[in-house]
């Protein structure tokens, strides 16, 4: 940073959160989050507290950590990147919020049960941890942490400092079945419904039989039929609360 500064504080969502670490990569400073979004995914992973005044007082007192941050199609995500249903979600939400409706947890929750009965998955191949997948794809999900928001588990036990990310993949299927399997990210055990898949890897490739929606940290990009997936290790120096900074179950592997 050319004024030198140590600490640069983003008071947002995810997206905000990720526009600001854009501008911190490659420099000294470390990036503070006040978590004031719809969802807070990576500020929930940090275990920030969610009310801005808790939040600067875990700034104040916390400890430097330094994150991965994944990198889909060549541009950075911190938290969770994604394709297919997740991301048409993500695309109603932001139409709706320019539209002028409430957004929240609620608003997404609405749209999500919307798009669930509606959205058709594409065919997919997946190369990703040695292997080579193919499937009717209800999402494909690049975790970096753990949730996507709002207490929405996809890929638990997640290390954010690893140096890897998670490929979590949900098969199509019923869409009964599915919208259970919705509400069981909120509830846990995710991970153990038949049609979950997770591949730890260093890079991603997907390719789809027709353009699909995609995000990076909640913020809709350009529909594509290829995504390139990788990760920069320890790229970004973050502030965090010193209990998250010294659990050794939180989420980072190492105390430096």
């Amino acid at each position: 940073m050319a004024a030198g500064a140590e600490l640069v504080i983003a008071v947002g969502g995810d997206g905000t959160v990720n526009e600001v670490a854009q501008g911190l990569l490659g420099s000294r400073a470390a990036l503070g989050i006040v978590p004031v979004g719809s969802g807070n995914g990576l500020a929930r992973a940090l275990r920030m507290p969610l009310r801005p005044e808790g939040a600067l007082d875990a700034l104040v007192s916390g400890v430097r950590r330094r994150m991965d941050v994944g990198r889909l199609n060549g541009r950075p995500f911190l938290n969770v990147a994604g394709a297919g249903f997740d991301a048409a979600v993500g695309e109603a939400f932001h139409r709706a919020g320019r539209d002028g409706a409430r957004r929240g947890l609620l608003g997404y929750v609405r749209l999500g049960v919307r798009e669930i009965l509606s959205y058709r998955g594409p065919r997919i191949s997946v190369e990703a941890g040695g292997e080579t997948i193919e499937m009717a794809a209800f999402l494909v999900a690049f975790a970096n942490g753990p949730q996507y928001g709002s207490a929405a588990v996809i890929n638990p036990g997640a290390r954010l400092d690893d140096g890897r990310f998670e490929v979590v993949l949900f098969k199509e299927g019923p869409r009964l079945e599915t919208l259970a399997a919705a509400f069981r990210m909120f509830l846990g055990g995710v991970e153990r419904l038949p049609r979950y898949r997770r591949v730890p890897t260093v890079r991603a490739v997907v390719t789809t039989d027709a353009p699909v929606a995609i995000h990076r940290d909640g913020d809709p990009e350009a529909r594509a039929s290829r995504i390139e997936v990788d990760l920069v290790p320890r790229a970004l120096d973050v502030v965090v609360p010193r209990p998250t900074a010294e659990d050794p179950s939180g989420p980072f592997t190492r105390r430096d």
